[in-house]
């Protein structure tokens, strides 16, 4: 046990064994954020509320967190270079497995376009957003979804394709919906902004998505649950951050509870 472990509960008794056992028993996530701040946060809060649920107590779960700096990140993406961007976020993912990372988590949808720079410059596993969110669509039984995100992930293949490897098929808003939801998101989501017409103008682009036959809206952007929630919406929603902070803490807590499916 390292010098620093603490040995008490804090009231001069000492630590029971199980408990001793439950905290070495936590596998450490190495979180890569920053895309943007906003968003991070809420996936730092979830994890840490999933494992308190889970263990009971003061108990939370071991994180590592690289932040990067987002507008360097959203320069490449607005000069498409996502080469260079993938070896940006490559390079925060090796030093979240020499810092003792255990697996990854990409804390943003769109950058998931440059997965595979980050799964080939490490030796653990990248827990990929698109696979969990799938997974959870398919198991409510929906096989028609429409996809929210940024431009980048609505227009390019890299999301859409691997949702239909999943055997969903996949529709995305007409080019003036998707102008809207690109611009709030960048221009006030990822500001801290929550604006009241922004909400409105995202519920009316639900509903014709609903009306193109639509049964349910994956938020493929992590700031988009930031102003929606289930109430807002006619669909049901498919929250990528919540699915993916949910199973970030049980690969967390695996070791402890081996059977847990999410």
């Amino acid at each position: 046990m390292p010098p620093w472990f603490p040995s008490s509960c804090g009231d001069g008794e000492a630590m029971p064994p199980a408990r001793k056992q439950v905290i070495a028993r936590m596998r450490t996530i190495g979180l890569i954020g920053g895309m943007s701040v906003e968003s991070t946060v809420p996936y730092y809060q979830q994890i840490n509320r999933h494992v308190a649920e889970r263990l009971g107590g003061l108990h939370s779960a071991p994180l590592l967190l690289y932040s990067v700096d987002f507008a360097a990140i959203a320069a490449l993406q607005a000069a498409d270079d996502w080469l260079q961007a993938g070896e940006v976020l490559a390079n925060c993912a090796r030093k979240l497995q020499r810092a003792g990372a255990e697996a990854l988590v990409l804390c943003t949808n769109t950058m998931h376009k440059v997965a595979p720079a980050i799964e080939a410059a490490v030796d653990i596993p990248f827990l990929h957003v698109v696979d969990i969110t799938a997974a959870a669509v398919c198991s409510a039984g929906i096989e028609n979804v429409a996809l929210l995100g940024t431009r980048f992930t609505m227009e390019q293949s890299f999301y859409r394709e691997r949702l239909q490897r999943h055997g969903l098929n996949v529709t995305v808003p007409d080019a003036a919906d998707r102008e809207c939801v690109h611009r709030v998101i960048f221009e006030e989501l990822c500001c801290g902004r929550f604006e009241p017409a922004s909400r409105r103008a995202y519920i009316d682009i639900i509903g014709r998505l609903a009306h193109g036959g639509a049964q349910a809206v994956i938020l493929g952007c992590t700031e988009i649950g930031l102003l929606l929630s289930r109430d807002d919406s006619l669909l049901p929603l498919f929250d990528t951050t919540a699915l993916h902070a949910r199973a970030a803490a049980e690969f967390v807590l695996a070791d402890r509870f081996p059977t847990c499916t999410g």
